[in-house]
């Protein structure tokens, strides 16, 4: 055997988020030299920070940095890279950016040019398949993609079909079409879409399995011939047919069907000459039967479970394999140890068809625990922005048994801070403590069965933990502010006398105002009131971002956050149970609103529709003068001058939609004479 002379000795990560960051660590363990690539809107992303070096290769939109072949690789040669890692996403399966690489002497970290055509075109790898002897379901993979064609060629398939776009993935261009005379408009959304999203509207027809389970097969391969698997990946639970909970190995595989699935993954890797890191991914059907789907010629976002339970760490094999090693594990030394489960945690709203969702993470820490490993690419301040994928981290548990393993992933997530805007995280953990999940049932149907869209994912009220919980978290704000004002070298906080001290608060959640009442017992002991019920609090222990406490004698766990802007304890993000919420103590809200005028800003008190403007530019106004009507939680919030001056600015128009602690206007005071 000839030894390949390609070492590096740095590579540059052509990618951003979480796997930007989990391809340094192992590139930094190896001793390699890491450069992060940044658009203008990750200037300060932690994969940035977290690299020996960084490059800016754009704007924030993908079409003007990261998907811009030129600039990645005009940046590896300005930082001197000697290899280049593509992550995933991006341009992780382009075979014109593999070839770039190659004609600029820098080792692409994957396989050929041609493995990556071949694989990225359904057409042609299912093709390919078939000629191998590959399994694959029966459809329609020609040239010929006259509508005319492709009705006949579904008529002669049966329906149900899938329409399916021939490059790409993730659920793009695809369409279930269960009947004829819904096919002409499938044909026409799917082809649209496809062309919009990868360039072309080549189409192929497949024989629907219906309510089967998407088992993968991650195969490694060096560039000496030898090809292995590492067992496999059950990624049924899905939305839009993209992964949300991914495990190994699957529940439902056994030995037999596990080696035939192995054998059909190296069978299709060998026969196009695949070297690297890969992913074939097949449909199981209820009877056992298993069908080619496509290969995904690169590092999947779920290749940490297989990591979890074979012990090897797949982008050091990566980089071992582009650099020239042969694998020195046979196939026989692959053994499968415990189970592991990952949950993709994304900033989308499930209650709302699991729309994206944006902003900024007010609060991040990451859950840890024995087994429990996270793959983050944010921290506390970063921006989840509309122009990336939404994915804020990966939490996975590894336990000896699947039980274990799901049980420590729940509670891994529900100690998981993540505080400032919606996310899927109590949708998770709903998924991982279903009971179909849990007996390893589910199927790639499982969200729609059993989580439909009318759902409501907005945890509810019905208990007065919450906002019992919410007050007391006030409260002991409002002591730790007087402690500090009235006495700062003596904590008063905790302290308590004989005097039964009754501490009223007007709280709000989802625009609905509730009034809460604690009444001070002794020390960390208190009655509480919320409408009709009664209860006895008492907290057990407390630091900055978690309260122990009972009601009535249960336990609770609060995970809590008080935004830094807003109005002085007037805001507090708590979490119970893995579900989030956003509180807000009106009682705190006119003296903010004050405090704020006094100094000549007038800012809103929290975040509503500004009704009604009384003021002007240029006018003078008095303390105490009305200024503005902010409608917020269904009641009309009043905002006063506290000062004599004149108005310099007026910064928002009635009918505004505005953010708690924008500027709306601003008073300069009248000069003593």
């Amino acid at each position: 055997m000839t030894k390949l002379h390609r070492a590096f000795d740095s590579v540059l990560i052509a990618n951003r988020g979480e796997i930007a960051c989990r391809i340094i660590r192992t590139a930094r363990n190896m001793g390699l030299r890491t450069i992060a690539v940044y658009s203008d809107a990750d200037q300060f992303a932690p994969h940035v920070a977290a690299a020996d070096d960084a490059i800016r290769i754009g704007p924030a939109p993908v079409n003007a940095s990261y998907l811009l072949i030129d600039n990645i690789i005009a940046a590896a040669k300005k930082t001197n890279a000697g290899a280049i890692h593509p992550g995933y996403g991006f341009l992780s399966e382009n075979a014109e950016f593999a070839q770039a690489c190659q004609n600029a002497n820098i080792i692409f970290v994957g396989p050929t040019p041609d493995a990556i055509e071949l694989m990225g075109d359904k057409a042609r790898a299912k093709r390919r398949m078939i000629d191998v002897g590959v399994p694959c379901i029966p459809g329609y993979q020609g040239d010929d993609q006259n509508d005319q064609t492709l009705k006949n060629e579904a008529g002669r398939i049966g329906f149900p079909v899938m329409v399916k776009a021939a490059a790409g993935g993730g659920g793009k261009g695809m369409r279930l079409v269960t009947q004829a005379d819904q096919l002409s408009d499938a044909l026409s959304t799917a082809r649209s879409e496809a062309a919009n999203a990868f360039g072309s509207g080549f189409l192929i027809l497949e024989k629907a399995v219906m309510a089967p389970r998407h088992v993968e097969i991650q195969v490694l391969a060096d560039s000496y011939g030898h090809t292995i698997h590492l067992g496999e990946r059950d990624c049924s639970v899905q939305r839009r047919h993209q992964k949300v909970l991914e495990e190994a190995p699957s529940p439902v595989l056994d030995e037999t069907l596990r080696r035939k699935m192995g054998e059909a993954a190296v069978k299709a890797a060998q026969d196009i000459g695949y070297v690297g890191a890969g992913t074939v991914e097949f449909l199981l059907d209820s009877n056992g039967e298993f069908y080619f789907l496509e290969m995904n010629t690169r590092l999947q976002v779920e290749h940490p479970v297989t990591e979890l339970v074979t012990g090897l760490d797949l982008v050091e094999w990566q980089f071992r394999i582009a650099s020239g090693d042969a694998l020195s594990i046979l196939q026989e030394d692959i053994e499968i140890s415990g189970h592991a489960i990952e949950a993709r945690l994304y900033a989308e709203d499930p209650a709302n068809e699991f729309l994206p969702a944006t902003g900024n993470i007010a609060y991040w820490q990451a859950a840890d625990g024995v087994g429990v490993r996270v793959d983050a690419g944010v921290s506390t301040g970063s921006e989840v922005s509309p122009y990336y994928d939404p994915m804020i981290a990966k939490v996975i548990a590894h336990g000896p048994t699947r039980r274990e393993a799901r049980q420590r992933l729940t509670r891994a997530l529900k100690n998981t801070k993540c505080f400032g805007l919606t996310t899927n995280r109590s949708f998770l953990i709903d998924a991982l403590e279903n009971s179909v999940f849990a007996a390893g049932e589910a199927t790639t149907n499982f969200i729609e069965k059993h989580f439909p869209l009318s759902r409501s994912d907005h945890a509810d009220l019905t208990s007065n933990a919450v906002l019992v919980a919410s007050a007391l978290l006030f409260r002991d704000a409002e002591a730790k502010m007087s402690a500090r004002a009235i006495a700062p070298m003596v904590g008063l906080n905790g302290w308590s006398s004989a005097t039964k001290i009754k501490s009223p608060y007007r709280l709000c959640y989802n625009d609905t105002a509730f009034d809460v009442t604690l009444t001070s017992l002794g020390a960390n002991r208190y009655e509480t009131q919320l409408g009709e019920k009664h209860a006895i609090l008492e907290v057990d222990q407390q630091n900055e971002a978690t309260a122990h406490c009972s009601i009535n004698g249960e336990n609770i766990i609060t995970h809590f956050h008080c935004p830094v802007g807003a109005p002085v304890n007037s805001r507090i993000f708590i979490s119970i149970d893995g579900r989030d919420f956003d509180i807000e103590n009106l009682n705190a809200i006119p003296a903010a609103s004050n405090e704020q005028a006094g100094e000549g800003a007038i800012t809103a008190p929290m975040h509503g529709l500004l009704a009604e403007l009384f003021v002007s530019k240029g006018q003078s106004v008095a303390k105490g003068d009305r200024l503005a009507i902010l409608e917020a939680m269904k009641m009309q919030h009043e905002i006063f001058a506290s000062i004599d001056g004149e108005i310099v600015s007026v910064d928002a128009t009635a009918g505004d939609q505005v953010a708690a602690g924008a500027i709306l206007i601003k008073i300069e005071a009248i000069a003593d004479i």
